[in-house]
């Protein structure tokens, strides 16, 4: 058995805890098809509602093997960001971002250091102080984005309730 080993909250964008792995599709209802007939992730649980400038998001969540899996869909104004990647007029599943788990305030505002001391282009943020907090930043050498969240009490209890495959 491999053990993996303590490690510390420590500088470099890729160093902090890996908490899960997101794709984007046009078509949720058929993505979650292909999650669960093809690779088994049996239960979902979602969360969905609209962007301030009158977009829709759909979001579910798995718990696999160790990590969440996050399959997104968004439609409208203010969700380009997750659409980009994605073809027209067709079916389409596409990995978008690797997300790591801030824990502390303490992570945060080294993480936040992060971001400026090398000039991290932030993609998409939400910062409601109230849910959970993210910074996607772009990573086009690796060719997806990465994702740093903080939850609050509210977050926790979501993922939490994440249903296990």
């Amino acid at each position: 058995m491999i053990k993996h080993p303590a490690q510390p909250f420590a500088p470099g964008m890729l160093c902090k805890e890996h908490s899960h792995s997101a794709w984007v599709t046009n078509d949720l209802d058929r993505a979650l098809d292909v999650f669960r007939g093809r690779y088994g992730v049996k239960a979902f649980s979602f969360i969905e509602g609209p962007s301030p400038e009158g977009g829709h998001i759909k979001v579910a969540f798995a718990w696999a093997g160790g990590q969440i899996l996050e399959i997104i869909c968004a439609s409208g104004p203010g969700f380009d960001f997750y659409n980009d990647m994605l073809p027209d007029g067709e079916f389409a599943i596409r990995f978008h971002h690797l997300g790591f788990l801030i824990e502390d305030e303490a992570g945060w505002k080294q993480l936040e250091r992060e971001l400026a001391d090398g000039a991290w282009p932030i993609a998409y943020s939400t910062l409601t102080g109230e849910f959970i907090d993210a910074y996607y930043i772009e990573a086009p050498e690796l060719g997806h984005y990465l994702e740093y969240v903080r939850p609050f009490q509210a977050g926790e209890a979501f993922y939490s309730a994440v249903p296990v495959s």
